[in-house]
């Protein structure tokens, strides 16, 4: 008599990862409900049923998974059912794992929608099946890679892009590019103006982002319309994207989208959060204290308040130092006079005194520079083109390299030691490439914002807030310095010419108001004089004060 064979019983077991490989993938409910009905019409046990949301690129990636093979080995079911061979496997050593368990017999019987796999089966064919889902991996992370590169390439970052910027979504596959978020941009550039004045921390400048301008960041369909994290602020302002460079895996590459800063105010950004990317510590508000350093040994200056007694009145007064801060450990400054408050502001508005003009002389110099204006785009629009064929040339040397590397013609090594020293170049050109087409544009605007600024800083100053008097400082040069109670300063290059020049205009323009009784005659030919020299003296490249 022929004994019956036990019912086999089954796992069901449904995987859908979240990444691209998946996405053509049936959703996890329409598997379970085709797996179910597949049971029902053969009749199957189920015993349990296995809903997992991982990769299966990766071995012990999948805890369910390892899961239902350790209860099988147990000999709590014999069988699988699944949508495809690819849900259970698409690595090699899971796929081992699997036909080694229906060698064994084990595993007696996987069941797919389209087919079933038996330990009699010959193994070969299982092989290719599994070999086959691995394949695609490989081949998909080849595509990937080529697909990231070209986008690197051609300047894009391939990625979500950062905050103030949008991804465009209605070009074809791997053609969208980058552009601005035209709600949120120009609050993002505000943070970064508001970090160049030197007077804020992120948490302030994150504090008005959130609560005074109402930033909100963009909707996604799971995340998105809340504040900016304080992480987030931090994330901003050492990502260099916003100066038009795209950082992947460590590398720099030329970036196409529109940049928001430049590289020097970057850097300067870099400089003000420190090393660890956190800012520097800041217990008081003082005016001038984290720009001025010691003339002798090198530390900054510092600031205190002291408040004394004075003798016959009974009263309070309270006066404030600058001194140095003294924290070389190896070196013992002899720089311990203290500089008093108000003897520091009279040095540094001798310093102001220096370039302030004339208001007349301010619309004089402003209408020779009008007159200048043709010549300069037309000099700069020579040297931008210039620039210009520089930058497409040397892109399609990389276009090029990129070529011969997809064929072959070059190794790794060569491709990756060319193709930095090329992206270098076209990142170095590109900024100089902004900077005139920056100065182009805004030349006379910037012309006219140094002349505002040499008219009335030494006013702003005299009744300006902390912040003000600090602005006023940095914008007068660099490399600041107290020695023997002097401040010394590296005047800025943009105010070099009125400091050599304006001196002897000023004169030859006081002297020509005193001569009321001149003809107009002779009062042209003087007034010509006095425009001749400001013709002379002005650098026609300002820098934006």
């Amino acid at each position: 008599m022929e004994t019956k064979k036990p019912k086999l019983r089954y796992f069901i077991y449904a995987r859908k990862s979240s990444e691209s490989e998946d996405r053509q993938v049936q959703s996890i409910d329409d598997q379970i409900e085709r797996l179910k009905k597949l049971a029902s019409d053969y009749n199957l046990i189920v015993k349990k049923i296995y809903i997992e949301a991982k990769s299966a690129k990766k071995p012990d990636n999948r805890p369910l998974f390892t899961e239902m093979l350790s209860r099988i080995e147990n000999g709590e079911a014999e069988g699988i059912l699944c949508w495809q061979i690819n849900r259970l496997t698409r690595n090699p050593v899971d796929s081992g794992t699997i036909s080694w368990m229906l060698q064994r017999d084990i595993l007696k019987s996987i069941r797919t929608i389209d087919r079933e796999y038996l330990p009699e089966d010959n193994v070969l064919m299982f092989n290719v099946e599994t070999g086959t889902a691995n394949q695609f991996i490989i081949d998909l992370k080849k595509s990937v890679k080529r697909g990231i590169d070209s986008k690197l390439a051609k300047g894009w970052l391939p990625s979500r892009s950062p905050e103030g910027y949008l991804n465009t979504i209605h070009e074809i596959r791997g053609e969208n590019y980058i552009i601005k978020d035209p709600e949120r941009f120009s609050l993002i550039r505000k943070v970064w103006d508001l970090m160049l004045t030197g007077n804020y921390t992120p948490p302030q400048v994150l504090d008005k982002l959130n609560n005074k301008w109402g930033y909100r960041t963009r909707k996604s369909k799971r995340l998105g319309g809340k504040e900016l994290s304080r992480s987030a602020i931090y994330r901003i302002l050492s990502n260099p994207f916003y100066a038009g460079v795209v950082r992947f895996k460590g590398v720099d590459y030329a970036g196409k989208h529109e940049p928001m800063i430049t590289l020097e105010e970057f850097d300067k950004i870099q400089v003000l959060l420190g090393r660890k990317g956190k800012p520097r510590p800041k217990t008081h508000r003082f005016p001038f204290t984290g720009i001025i350093r010691c003339g002798e040994c090198g530390c900054l200056i510092t600031a205190e308040t002291k408040t004394k007694l004075i003798k016959g009145t009974g009263k309070l007064k309270s006066y404030t130092y600058y001194h140095c801060t003294n924290r070389k450990k190896d070196y013992r400054c002899s720089q311990r006079a203290v500089v008093k408050a108000n003897d520091l502001e009279e040095q540094i508005e001798k310093e102001i005194n220096k370039f302030t003009i004339l208001p007349a002389l301010r619309d004089l110099a402003l209408e020779i520079l009008n007159e200048r204006n043709d010549r300069e785009i037309e000099d700069r629009t020579k040297i931008y083109q210039m620039q210009q064929r520089t930058v497409n040339s040397t892109q399609q040397q990389l276009d090029n390299l990129t070529k011969m590397r997809y064929r072959d013609l070059i190794d790794d090594a060569v491709f990756i030691q060319e193709r930095n020293s090329l992206q270098k170049q076209i990142i170095q050109i590109k900024e100089k490439l902004r900077g005139t087409e920056a100065r182009a544009e805004r030349w006379l605007e910037l012309t006219e914002k140094t002349f505002n600024f040499a008219t009335y800083a030494h006013q702003k100053f005299a009744a300006g807030s902390i912040e003000i008097k600090k602005e006023i400082l940095q914008t007068l040069g660099q490399n600041f310095l107290i020695k023997d109670k002097m401040l010394f300063i590296e005047a800025a290059s943009w105010l070099q010419p009125i400091i050599k020049a304006y001196p002897q205009v000023e004169k030859e323009y006081l002297a020509l108001e005193l001569k009321k009784s001149l003809v107009n005659k002779g009062e042209t030919a003087a007034l010509t004089a006095v425009r001749t020299r400001l013709r002379r003296g002005w650098d026609s490249n300002p820098r934006d004060p």
